[in-house]
C-alpha cells in the first residue's frame, strides 16, 4: 500500500541530524504493516494532484497555524475536502488534526488557556492512553461530520473519526520522549512557560501509548487497500 505523507512542515535542524524529518518519524511509527511511503511538501507548495495517487494519506504536524495565511494552506484543504469526498483513508496529527477540521467546516484557535506539553493522559475511545503532546491551538467547532472519540482535561476535541475512514489526533504518537527533550531544548524555550516545560521535562521517562494509536492509524488506512 502506498502512503502520502503531507508534510505541512520539518523538524528543527537538531532533530533532523538525530531523528529524521516528519515523515521519517511516521513511518519508523508505523513499521511492520507493509506500507510504502511517499513525501509530498505541501509547506514548500507541493499538493498531490489527485487523491488517487495514494491508497491513503497523513498530515503531519507544523509549527504553522491553520489559520495562518499561508499561500499552500487553501490548496491544501480543498485536497482534503477532494480525500474526503473520494472516501481515501485519511488520518491527520495535530496539525494534520486541525486542517482537517477546518477544511470540513470546523473552526480552529490559539487556546486562551496556555500550551500542553510532553506526556499528557488522554480518554481515547475507552481506553486511557499516555501520549506526547506540543500545541497550543485547538480544534473548538467540530465539522458536521466529526464525532469526538477522544479528549484530555486541556482539551475537548483530541480526537475525532468521520466515517470509517478519517482518523485524527491531536497529540503526536510518533513524538518519542528523544523527540520531546529535543523539543523542550530547541524549541520550547522563549514559547512556552518555563513551568510547562520543567513539569514535562520530569515525565520523559514515562511510558506512553504510541503503539496502540499507531495500530488505530494503520487499521484505517488499510481500508485504501
Amino acid at each position: 500500500m502506498k502512503i502520502g505523507i503531507l508534510m505541512t512542515g520539518h523538524a528543527v535542524p537538531e532533530v533532523k541530524d538525530a531523528l529524521g524529518d516528519y515523515d521519517a518519524m511516521f513511518a519508523r511509527l508505523l513499521d511492520g504493516h507493509g506500507f510504502e511511503f511517499v513525501t509530498y511538501d505541501c509547506e514548500g507548495g507541493v499538493i498531490p494532484a489527485s487523491p488517487d495517487e495514494c491508497n491513503g494519506w497523513l498530515i503531519t504536524g507544523s509549527k504553522h497555524g491553520v489559520y495562518e495565511d499561508h499561500p499552500w494552506i487553501p490548496p491544501l484543504e480543498a485536497f482534503i475536502r477532494d480525500v474526503y469526498a473520494q472516501g481515501v483513508p485519511l488520518v491527520g496529527v495535530c496539525f494534520g488534526h486541525q486542517i482537517i477540521a477546518q477544511a470540513l467546516g470546523g473552526k480552529v484557535v490559539k487556546y486562551d488557556g496556555g500550551w500542553s506539553v510532553g506526556r499528557t493522559e488522554y480518554e481515547i475511545e475507552g481506553d486511557t492512553s499516555n501520549l506526547n503532546a506540543w500545541h497550543q491551538d485547538q480544534v473548538v467547532e467540530l465539522p458536521s461530520e466529526a464525532q469526538v472519540v477522544g479528549s484530555s482535561g486541556f482539551c475537548e476535541n483530541a480526537a475525532l473519526v468521520y466515517g470509517d475512514k478519517v482518523y485524527t489526533i491531536q497529540p503526536h504518537p510518533e513524538f518519542t520522549s528523544e523527540m520531546i527533550d529535543f523539543l523542550l531544548k530547541y524549541r520550547g524555550p522563549g514559547v512556552v512557560p518555563d513551568d510547562i516545560l520543567a513539569d514535562a521535562a520530569t515525565k520523559l521517562n514515562d511510558p506512553i501509548q504510541s503503539p496502540a494509536i499507531a495500530e488505530r492509524m494503520a487499521q484505517v488506512l488499510k481500508r485504501g487497500a
